[in-house]
């Protein structure tokens, strides 16, 4: 990729535990993570990949590289928020996420936009 955002591109998430997937006898916890792409410039973007670190309380990491996001590569044009939800399985009741998307502008140029670092944790687990 060679540039970091050279694009306007915001990216916001909010992440909720999932107690009737998870199972803490068994050290799976489940996470939803919802994510919103706000395309702030004035080109057309669209996501080609994903790459996230998750990383869980025993410092067990995980890396996820991948095309697109939930089966797709979408094109979010000037002024549009393209919105996603997936999930995340960790070993510990507290974790986090950070990553980037690699993006591709409607001019040809390609960069990387960063996820903003997140925690996964069970309600009142975290202060």
């Amino acid at each position: 990729m060679s540039k970091k955002n050279p694009q306007n591109i915001e990216v916001k998430v909010d992440c909720t535990y999932i107690p009737s997937s998870s199972e803490p006898a068994a050290a799976r916890y489940v996470f939803a993570y919802s994510i919103s792409i706000q395309n702030n410039s004035e080109t057309a973007t669209q996501l080609l990949s994903r790459h996230w670190l998750i990383t869980d309380a025993n410092g067990k990491k995980q890396e996820v590289h991948g095309e697109g996001v939930v089966g797709e590569q979408p094109n979010i044009q000037p002024g549009e928020t393209y919105q996603y939800t997936s999930g995340a399985v960790i070993e510990t009741s507290v974790g986090a996420m950070q990553g980037s998307y690699d993006m591709l502008a409607a001019d040809g140029e390609t960069f990387s936009t960063t996820i903003p670092a997140f925690s996964l944790s069970i309600p009142r687990t975290l202060h």
